[in-house]
């Protein structure tokens, strides 16, 4: 009698433990970086047909954004989560391009591609010295403003996206202060899964991240990449920086 209760006993006990198995939430850092992310920036030569492109990959059209002054670009966003999106950005027919160019290599490129990651950040003049005390400078703290095709402006204050750390792994961080997070307005259907990289000095990147308080994973791989997973109306989507 006392053997088939001690056997009943385990065998619930078991089946408790692999519900909680079943159950566990995903990784915290996996987690981690997700909440972390701000945008992503997918960068193009070709506004127009780049939207499209992306409505092919997700089966959304992105909502038009609004032009960056004397930056020589606009953009339009699909929303990826309540305070997170996807920027395509490209240049604007009606501004001249800058004496020193637009930013990520749009002058260059000949395709639209995922070039970088934007990170959620406060107090940033504080937080770039204490990152630059600690070997990794994320550049001036600028500001920045667009205006919307509604008539309301957008403004921002952010590390210079201009510098460029561990081919661009490194995020350039953004805090928006009291203006409305464009993702409220954006294009909604799509959702971020997952966001990590890899790196050959995946050691050297991954100490630069836990400087600045991240959680994207880094791994070792051949080149620099920055690859992040989709699920949207068109199923999973992947995109990697290195492609």
């Amino acid at each position: 009698m006392g053997l088939r209760r001690s056997a009943k006993t385990a065998r619930f006990i078991c089946a408790l433990l692999a519900s909680c198995m079943l159950l566990a939430p995903r990784p915290r850092a996996a987690d981690g970086v997700l909440s972390q992310v701000d945008h992503l920036v997918y960068a193009t030569p070709d506004l127009g047909l780049s939207i499209a492109t992306a409505e092919n990959l997700f089966g959304v059209q992105a909502t038009p954004g609004g032009q960056h002054p004397g930056e020589g670009t606009r953009n339009a966003l699909i929303a990826l989560g309540p305070t997170s999106y996807f920027e395509i950005i490209g240049p604007d027919p009606e501004q001249p391009a800058p004496v020193r160019g637009r930013r990520f290599r749009i002058d260059e490129i000949k395709s639209p591609i995922l070039t970088t990651w934007v990170a959620k950040g406060s107090s940033l003049e504080a937080f770039a010295n204490r990152a630059s005390a600690q070997g990794v400078s994320l550049g001036a703290v600028i500001s920045g403003s667009r205006k919307r095709p509604d008539g309301v402006v957008l403004a921002w204050r952010y590390t210079d996206p201009r510098t460029i750390l561990a081919d661009r792994l490194i995020p350039y961080f953004i805090d928006w202060g009291s203006s409305p997070h464009p993702s409220a307005t954006a294009a909604k259907g799509v959702k971020l899964l997952t966001l990590r990289a890899e790196h050959p000095d995946a050691a050297r990147v991954q100490q630069m991240v836990k400087v600045l308080g991240l959680d994207l994973a880094v791994t070792e791989g051949p080149k620099a990449a920055l690859i992040a997973t989709f699920e949207s109306p068109r199923g999973m989507v992947q995109l990697r920086s290195d492609k």
